[in-house]
């Protein structure tokens, strides 16, 4: 690993920095924008769910081209979308509004996540590749924190808006960073077979102090996906992972999404003030940023699968444990930061094993739609959340449902090494 490679790995870093900030700027602004508008739980629940219902499309959809463009492009557009429709949720004057940005931010998130992570992890060596993407997640956790401590500084004196205005600002500041210094896959280069395509490897390598070619080697891929690339994932070497990977990000991002969004919230219910309540939300982004980086650095050293899903079941124990706790505030909030630890080492664990199973023209593809079937469970996480707050469900009843979904995804992730095995 040279310095152009980490520095590849520090400009997606200051991309899921950003990422994290504007995704989950809305859990930190919830209760203002709630009293603000007069928002039942149902209501705030559908506000919620707007970026994440943006990013399952983004993954879905958006995140594909960049087998067929490019990583770099695809990264730079969606960057421009986010910081305008972040800057653009400062001035709204209905819930409505706040609502179709903040879908527009998640479409151009779930656009940018897979490339990035994809990116990082092509750029790194493979025995530091799961630390690369690792760190990624521990960005997003981090960018989220510093959303947090923002929010609790500029609420008081500002007001909610600011909050969204300060994060529109900072995203639109990174363009021309990336536009200069983001460089292309070479993975993806390599795909392309054209001269021009050789010049910029070519370019790339002497950055990484290794051979010129003198021609793009074969790699036994396809030089680009075929037109139905969602068939392609199911191929027959492909699909049990395929179908194990998409449940597994499914499950966990449908625990994940529940701790994210609603603890704060459900903190303030169980009678915190609004700054403890946000100042849980952030202990659970610090122990994530935490968790993220670990599992980078055990990766390194074990069997990712294993580690992955020891973080799983260590998730469960400690949600179902967080929801007797929150009568002791300063015990909950030690719980808090094991759950943020945990549960975020498994969104970055299944980010860095995923596109290990695909080759490079299908890993973004692959990526992405795993990606959007972990946003379908991001989108059902607070709606439901919302639905059950209505039906009565206390606090440590909801903790103890939503754990059980981490133990769920820990058996499809052996289930997922199993059938790699056997294929």
């Amino acid at each position: 690993m040279n310095g152009f490679q980490w520095a590849v790995i520090s400009l997606c870093f200051a991309i899921s920095l950003i990422d994290g900030f504007d995704v989950l700027v809305m859990a930190f602004t919830a209760s203002a924008v709630a009293d603000h508008w007069s928002l039942s739980g149902v209501e705030l629940g559908y506000l919620l769910s707007a970026a994440p219902i943006g990013m399952a499309l983004g993954s879905l959809f958006l995140a594909p081209w960049a087998d067929r463009r490019g990583r770099r492009p695809l990264i730079i557009g969606c960057i421009a979308i986010v910081g305008t429709a972040m800057t653009a949720s400062a001035y709204v004057t209905f819930p409505v509004e706040l609502g179709l940005l903040r879908f527009c931010t998640g479409l151009g998130i779930g656009g940018i996540m897979a490339s990035s992570y994809v990116i990082a992890g092509e750029f790194a060596s493979k025995r530091w590749r799961g630390l690369a993407i690792g760190l990624q997640s521990a960005a997003f956790s981090l960018g989220a924190a510093v959303g947090g401590l923002i929010a609790i500084q500029l609420i008081p004196a500002a007001g909610w808006r600011a909050v969204f205005l300060y994060g529109g600002l900072a995203t639109l500041s990174v363009l021309p960073a990336m536009w200069i210094w983001l460089p292309e896959s070479i993975d993806f280069l390599i795909s392309g077979k054209s001269a021009a395509s050789l010049r910029r490897i070519n370019r790339l390598l002497q950055k990484l102090e290794l051979l010129h070619l003198e021609k793009i080697p074969e790699t036994g891929e396809k030089e680009t996906p075929s037109p139905s690339y969602l068939k392609d994932l199911f191929a027959r070497d492909l699909k049990a992972a395929t179908l194990s990977v998409w449940g597994a990000f499914f499950l966990a991002f449908l625990g994940f999404y529940f701790v994210f969004s609603w603890t704060p919230r459900l903190l303030a219910t169980a009678g915190l003030s609004g700054s403890q309540a946000m100042t849980g939300g952030v202990l659970l982004n610090v122990g994530g940023v935490l968790g993220a980086a670990s599992v980078g650095l055990l990766a390194a050293r074990f069997r990712l699968d294993r580690v992955l899903t020891v973080c799983m079941l260590i998730t469960a124990v400690m949600m179902a444990v967080f929801s007797s706790l929150l009568a002791n505030f300063a015990l909950a909030f030690v719980v808090a930061l094991l759950i943020g630890f945990f549960s975020n080492g498994c969104i970055a664990g299944l980010y860095a094993l995923t596109p290990s199973l695909y080759p490079s023209t299908q890993r973004v593809t692959g990526l992405g739609w795993a990606i959007g079937f972990g946003r379908i469970g991001a989108i059902l996480a607070p709606t439901l959340t919302g639905a059950l707050i209505g039906a009565n469900w206390r606090p440590n009843s909801l903790f103890l449902l939503f754990s059980t979904f981490f133990v769920l995804a820990a058996v499809l992730v052996a289930l997922m090494k199993a059938g790699e095995a056997s294929g």
